[in-house]
C-alpha cells in the first residue's frame, strides 16, 4: 500500500486566467479563458533565482488542475515536488498545470478548428504568459513539459513538433500506435451511436442530460473526441466526424490517413519530426507492459525507429497498467531535471 503524505505544502499554488484568440470560436463552443496553476517552490518570493519551468498536460477526463488535488494513500503534485527535491533527487522548479479540459471529455493538444488549437495555445500563449509573470529560465534548454496518456501524447507531440522550444520532454503511457489504440473501437462507437438514430448531435445532445456517464458512453465519447481532433469536419455537428462508413464500419483511407498522421509511429518518419527530436536534450519514454490500450506495442514500435535513427532517449516499461502509474514521476522528473541542468 503506498505511504499516504501528510505533509503541508511549504510553497505555494496561484492561479491565472489566459484569454486565447487560439481558442476563440473553436466548434464545441468551450470558453476560451482558461486557467494555469502555477506551483511556486519553497523561497520562491526571497530569492531572485530562477527557476526551471515544468508544464504538466492531464489525461484525459482531467484537467492540469487534477494535479493539485487530495487523494487518499497519494500526495499532490506539487507534495511530490516537495518530496523529491528533500531526498535530493531533483532541485526546485516552478511547475505550470493549464487546465485544457473540453466538453468532449479531454485533450490531445493538438490544433483543430473542432476542439481549439491547443497546440498553438501553448506556445504562442501560455508559455510567454507564464514567462511574463514569474521568474522562470528564458532559455527553451531549461524546460520540461510531460504528462500521461492524452497529457504523455501531448508532450511527445510537442517533441516531434517543437523541439528546440523544450530541453526535455516525458511521455507516460502516451498514446502510440493507433492501429490497435483506436481502430478497434470505431465499429463498437458506431453501435452507440445507432441507437441514437446513427447521430453524432443526438448522442451528445443525450449525454447533456445524463446525470453520470456509462461506461459504454464515454468510451464512445472518447472516440469522438479524437475524431475531432484528428480529423474534424468544419460543416459538421461540433466538427466531428469519424473515418469509417457508417454503415459498414470500413475504414475510409483518405480520413484515416489524417488520423495516422497524428500517430508518432508515423509522424517520426518526417524529416521535420527527427530533427525536432534531435534538438531536445532528453527525452524520456515509458509504459506499462499490461497497458490496456496496447500502447506498449506502439512505444516499442516508436522506440525501435528512434535508436534506427542515432535519436537519444529512455525506454522503460514497468510491471503495471494504465492506470494510477503516478508513481512513475518519481523516475522521470528527477531524470529530466538532471538533463535540463546539467
Amino acid at each position: 500500500m503506498p505511504v499516504h503524505s501528510f505533509s503541508s505544502l511549504r510553497g505555494r499554488v496561484e492561479h491565472f486566467e489566459l484569454e486565447s484568440r487560439h481558442l476563440a470560436s473553436n466548434l464545441l463552443g468551450d470558453p476560451a479563458r482558461r486557467s494555469i496553476a502555477v506551483y511556486l517552490p519553497p523561497g520562491y518570493d526571497a530569492s531572485t533565482q530562477r527557476y526551471p519551468l515544468c508544464v504538466g498536460l492531464a489525461a484525459f477526463t482531467g484537467s492540469g488542475l487534477k494535479y493539485l488535488a487530495w487523494s487518499a494513500f497519494g500526495e499532490t503534485l506539487p507534495q511530490r515536488l516537495e518530496r523529491l527535491v528533500a531526498e535530493g533527487r531533483m532541485g526546485p522548479v516552478v511547475l505550470a498545470l493549464p487546465d485544457a479540459f473540453t466538453s468532449l471529455g479531454g485533450n490531445q493538444y493538438v490544433d483543430s478548428p473542432a476542439m481549439g488549437h491547443w497546440e498553438r495555445w501553448l506556445l504562442e500563449d501560455a508559455l510567454p504568459a507564464i514567462e511574463a509573470r514569474y521568474r522562470v529560465h528564458r532559455e527553451p534548454a531549461r524546460r520540461v513539459i510531460f504528462g500521461k496518456s492524452s497529457g504523455g501524447y501531448g508532450a511527445l507531440w510537442h517533441a516531434l513538433r517543437h523541439g528546440s522550444q523544450w530541453g526535455a520532454a516525458i511521455c507516460h503511457s502516451g498514446d502510440l500506435g493507433f492501429e490497435l489504440l483506436y481502430a478497434r473501437d470505431f465499429a463498437t462507437t458506431l453501435d452507440v451511436l445507432a441507437r441514437h438514430g446513427g447521430s453524432i448531435e443526438t448522442f451528445l445532445a443525450k449525454l447533456a442530460r445524463e446525470p453520470k456517464l456509462s461506461g459504454g458512453d464515454f468510451h464512445a465519447l472518447m472516440v469522438l473526441a479524437m475524431g475531432a481532433s484528428y480529423d474534424p469536419d468544419p460543416s459538421a455537428p461540433k466538427g466531428i466526424r469519424l473515418p469509417v462508413d457508417p454503415h459498414t464500419a470500413e475504414l475510409v483511407a483518405e480520413r484515416w490517413e489524417r488520423w495516422l498522421a497524428f500517430d508518432p509511429v508515423c509522424a517520426i518518419e518526417t524529416p521535420r519530426a527527427q530533427e525536432s527530436l534531435g534538438s531536445l536534450r532528453a527525452l524520456f519514454l515509458d509504459c506499462g507492459r499490461r497497458d490496456q490500450y496496447l500502447l506498449h506495442y506502439g512505444l516499442r514500435r516508436f522506440t525501435r525507429r528512434l535508436s534506427a535513427l542515432g535519436i537519444a532517449h529512455e525506454h522503460q516499461e514497468f510491471d503495471d497498467d494504465h492506470s494510477g502509474i503516478d508513481y512513475r514521476l518519481d523516475v522521470s522528473l528527477p531524470w529530466a531535471y538532471a538533463h535540463i541542468t546539467a
